[in-house]
């Protein structure tokens, strides 16, 4: 029965969003997955979409998927880029992976508005400022 299957809570997972380091004309923010974690994840999974109103109109990106074999401990992986048009959205990362013959998923959810430098904190392992949800 689903009540015999323990929850697992996942720890040590982040999700950051940063913007473009340095002097580039680029514009597109970059997002990335920190593994916190003294331990190796494996088949890690994520899936990310926007979803919102914008100017009074209900909108929704396509969803994307991105798919890792391991990743590292204390490693960090960058995800896709993220155009600031897409800010006005909520952003959300499902992020499903494998550790210690386990499974765990979470859900990281910028909501709108909040991709913004009144947020920012300094990212593990960049040493550069960002939004980051753990």
């Amino acid at each position: 029965m689903i009540k015999d299957i323990p929850r697992r809570k996942v720890e040590d997972l982040a999700i950051a969003i940063l913007p473009p380091a340095g002097d580039t004309d680029d514009e597109l923010w970059d997002v990335y997955l920190i593994n916190l974690q003294e331990e190796v994840i494996q088949n890690v999974l994520i899936t990310s979409r926007g979803y919102g109103e914008l100017n009074g109109e209900k909108r929704k990106t396509a969803t994307l998927r991105h798919f890792f074999a391991q990743i590292g401990p204390l490693q960090i992986e960058k995800i896709e880029p993220l155009p600031p048009a897409l800010f006005t959205l909520t952003n959300e990362y499902w992020v499903s992976f494998s550790l210690n013959d386990h499974l765990y998923d979470k859900k990281y959810i910028f909501v709108k508005g909040s991709i913004d430098p009144s947020n920012f904190t300094l990212i593990p392992f960049l040493n550069r400022k960002g939004v980051m949800i753990r």
